[in-house]
């Protein structure tokens, strides 16, 4: 059964998915919002089935997508976009399907530090992942 906290949080990011849904219908130019909304859908696929969750994670993937054809220098989208392929890299079975992920998440990741060097988050992120694309599969 889940814990009390875990479903405050999945219901939290359910009204986070809708609310940029319903703005996304508005304001489909909106870059901020895709970006809120592939984040809601990264964080709602932690509740699914692998399957779902790839689905999911997908879906977050084409957004953040949608939201650097908008504004391509949007930090924080690129770097959502490599957590986005760093999650999908690790549901996905087979080392060498799971490479090409991981390769382009340390891309995004290192895009997100060029366009904000200072941030510590983005920095730690972009270490994080040239461990991983230098050690065996997790």
């Amino acid at each position: 059964m889940e814990s009390s906290s875990e479903l405050d949080r999945l219901l939290f990011f359910e009204q986070a998915r809708k609310i940029s849904e319903a703005t996304y219908a508005s304001n489909p130019l909106d870059a901020d919002n895709l970006t809120r909304w592939a984040g809601a859908l990264l964080e709602l696929s932690q509740f699914q089935s692998v399957p779902d969750s790839q689905k999911m994670i997908q879906d977050a993937i084409s957004k953040l997508e949608e939201a650097l054809s908008i504004n391509p220098k949007k930090h924080n989208a690129l770097w959502c976009l490599g957590n986005a392929q760093t999650s999908f890299a690790f549901l996905t079975s087979k080392e060498d399907e799971a490479r090409p992920y991981f390769e382009k998440a340390a891309q995004y990741f290192q895009q997100a530090v060029d366009e904000d060097p200072s941030n510590e988050i983005y920095l730690k992120s972009l270490e994080i992942s040239a461990k991983v694309g230098l050690s065996p599969y997790l």
